[in-house]
This record gives structure tokens, C-alpha cells and sequence, in this order.
């Protein structure tokens, strides 16, 4: 069994310690006590230095907490230390998510079910009820003003059949650890945390989505909610400056502009769309009817896509007895346009043209499109058509 000392003093950065036991490689090594908080409940492990040796992860195994270390240690007696930033870090985010937690709760009596702990963003998934913009800006309103009141942050041991006024109820038997802010929330919970709500830094509540039966609320505290505010700052301001505006005018501009585009793009395709059914017209008239009256074309491109002739195709196939063909090299694929009394099924003749070459496609009657393997899958399919 592991003393946990992260359960009574979350700020303790250096401890001594014994190796009680150790893995057969000598890298994982478990201590008669240690402050190295393990991998749970959202939280990740700490890492840091045991006996001069990295921790590279922690992890519980029922009573005793194994550390990862990158090298053996040889000592008994080990000499320890946590990585404190990322401790303090990991303290800011964890008694953040309970502060909010708790606001979301008693504003709108939105429960967490679930809290995550990354690398760069937290997270809490809540029920009983949709989570609009204005419920996230209110609450987190609400928490930062909790923040600036600095409220005390405790945390105490009570048996689990008397603890009372939990934020959520416990299914753990016998002693519970209570984490509880002053006059807002007592929750059990066995990770670290910060003393004073004024601790916790900065709240940043950012995006929210739907995920199944819950809303999911991105958030970020302390330092990060610093950084995050930073990086958010400097990309709004690269994108003034591109768009020669204010801050604050930027996304009038922007959809201003997105709008244009839009608007240009629809030029572009009814532009696009009158040259093809010119260029098909044309193509018609001086294309000389075979023996049968058919009016055949085929066109091959290197690369590019054949969407850029299929309006060629059908404008050329609307004439009387035509049959439109179109090849691309890259990536080798066919297309094959008719009229209705050119006596050619175009689906058909494609389905049999890449069935010779082991390609595959479809279409109908009047127009169809596939693709082969290689080119010289396309040579044979084309020698089919």
C-alpha cells in the first residue's frame, strides 16, 4: 500500500521516500510514499525526478502506485521531486473545473458527468438541459467573480455514509476525500488542488457542442487561459491587418467578403455553364456525321478532372445523333455522353468498356462516368467505345 501525501498537501514539490518494490527491468519502481499523483479522474499523472531518474508516467494498481521511470534506479532510499509547473497547472485546471462545475449547477442546474484534463484544453460534459452561447458567458461570468473573491478552497475526509450536501453523489464506501469551496461546492474527489479560488487564475470558457445526450463545454484556466487569450488576440489582429480593419470590424468584414466570394462563384459557374453549352454548340456544327448520321467526338486530356467536359458532352449530345467521349490521363477515368437517337446507351456502352479494362463507374442512358486502374486500362476501355 502507497501513502498518498498529494492527498494532504497538493503543494508538497520534494519528498523522501523508500522503493518497496520494483518491476523485473527496474523501471517501474513503487514507493513506500510519494506525492506523484496518478493518472485518475480526468487528471493526468505527474512526472518529474525519482533518485535522478525521470518519471515518465504513474499509474494506480489497487493499493500501490506504480511510477514509469526512463532509467533503473539503484538506490533504496530515493531523493524526489515533482514537476511543479505542470502540477501547479494541473491544480489550476482541476479546481477550475469544480468551481464551474458548481456555477453551471446552481445557475441552471446543469450536472457534469464527466471532466477531461489535456495537454492544452479541459473539458465537462453536462445534462439536463441545452447549453446555449449565453448559458456559457453567464457562468463564466459568474465563476470569475468567484475567482476574485478568493474563496478557500479545503479538503477534508468524511465517511461516505455522513457526508451530506455533495454536489454529486458518491458510490465509494467508507472514508471519502471532500474537496469544497467555500459556500458553493463539496464534491469528492481525490486530486489536487489549489487552496484560494483566486489560485485557479483566469477562466476561459470556449467552444460548445453536442455529444450524444450531453453538451461538452472547452474551457481553460490560469496560464492557459493567458496564452489561449494571447493566441486568440495575435490571430485576430494578423487578420485585421490582412483585412486593412479594426478588431472589432473584422467579422462584418469577413462575411462581407465571404459573401462577395460567393456571390462571384455563382458568376463563375453560370459563365462557365453559357461557354460549355457555346462550346458543345460549336463543336456540333463543325463535326461531320458519319456514315450512319452520327456525330461522334472524343476528347483526351492529360490531367485535371472531367467535370470540366461534362457540360461540353451533354451541350454537344442535346444536337441530334451525337455521342460525346472524354478521356483523362490523371487519374485515368472515362466519360461518355449520347443523344437519345444516337442508338448508344451510354451507361451501357461504359459498363462494357470498363469491364474489358477492370474498371469501375456508372451513369445512365444519356451520360455516364468511371475510372480505371492505369492507362493502360483507360487504352483498352477507350478501344471499346
Amino acid at each position: 500500500m502507497t501513502e498518498r501525501l498529494y492527498y494532504n498537501d497538493s503543494y508538497l514539490r520534494r519528498f523522501s521516500a523508500n522503493i518497496a518494490a520494483r518491476s523485473g527491468d527496474g523501471l517501474t519502481v513503487y514507493l513506500d510514499r510519494t506525492a506523484f499523483y496518478p493518472t485518475s479522474g480526468g487528471q493526468p499523472f505527474d512526472t518529474g525526478v525519482i533518485g535522478g531518474s525521470a518519471v515518465v508516467e504513474v499509474a494506480e494498481e489497487g493499493e500501490r502506485i506504480a511510477h514509469r521511470v526512463a532509467t533503473p534506479v539503484a538506490a533504496d532510499a530515493v531523493e524526489c521531486e515533482i514537476d511543479w509547473p505542470r502540477r501547479f497547472d494541473h491544480m489550476q485546471q482541476h479546481t477550475g473545473q469544480h468551481l464551474l462545475s458548481a456555477v453551471f449547477d446552481s445557475l441552471f442546474g446543469l450536472r457534469t458527468v464527466s471532466f477531461h484534463l489535456g495537454a492544452e484544453i479541459c473539458t465537462i460534459d453536462l445534462e439536463g438541459g441545452e447549453v446555449t452561447a449565453s448559458t456559457v458567458r453567464e457562468a463564466e461570468r459568474r465563476a470569475n467573480e468567484l475567482v476574485c473573491e478568493n474563496r478557500p478552497v479545503a479538503v477534508g475526509f468524511e465517511d461516505a455514509a455522513e457526508a451530506e450536501g455533495l454536489r454529486k453523489a458518491s458510490e465509494r464506501e467508507g472514508t471519502l476525500r471532500i474537496v469544497s469551496i467555500d459556500s458553493l461546492d463539496r464534491s469528492a474527489c481525490g486530486g489536487t488542488h489549489v487552496r484560494y479560488t483566486g489560485e485557479i487564475g483566469p477562466i476561459l470558457a470556449r467552444k460548445v457542442e453536442k455529444v450524444r445526450q450531453t453538451w461538452r463545454v472547452e474551457f481553460v484556466c490560469g496560464m492557459r487561459a493567458i496564452a489561449r487569450a494571447r493566441a486568440d488576440y495575435d490571430a485576430l489582429a494578423k487578420t485585421a491587418q490582412l483585412f486593412s480593419s479594426a478588431l472589432d470590424q473584422v467579422p462584418a468584414f469577413a462575411a462581407s467578403q465571404i459573401e462577395a466570394a460567393h456571390a462571384a462563384e455563382k458568376a463563375v459557374r453560370k459563365l462557365t455553364l453559357e461557354l460549355a453549352l457555346r462550346q458543345g454548340k460549336e463543336l456540333y456544327d463543325a463535326t461531320e456525321p458519319g456514315a450512319d448520321g452520327v456525330r461522334r467526338i472524343s476528347r483526351r486530356i492529360e490531367r485535371g478532372s472531367l467535370e470540366e467536359l461534362r457540360a461540353v458532352a451533354q451541350s454537344f449530345t442535346t444536337q441530334a445523333k451525337a455521342v460525346f467521349v472524354a478521356a483523362l490521363e490523371d487519374p485515368p477515368s472515362l466519360l461518355i455522353a449520347a443523344s437519345e437517337d444516337s442508338g448508344v446507351d451510354a451507361g451501357k456502352a461504359l459498363k462494357a468498356a470498363l469491364a474489358e479494362a477492370g474498371g469501375r463507374g456508372g451513369g445512365n442512358a444519356r451520360v455516364a462516368q468511371g475510372s480505371v486502374a492505369d492507362r493502360d486500362g483507360l487504352a483498352r476501355a477507350l478501344a471499346r467505345l
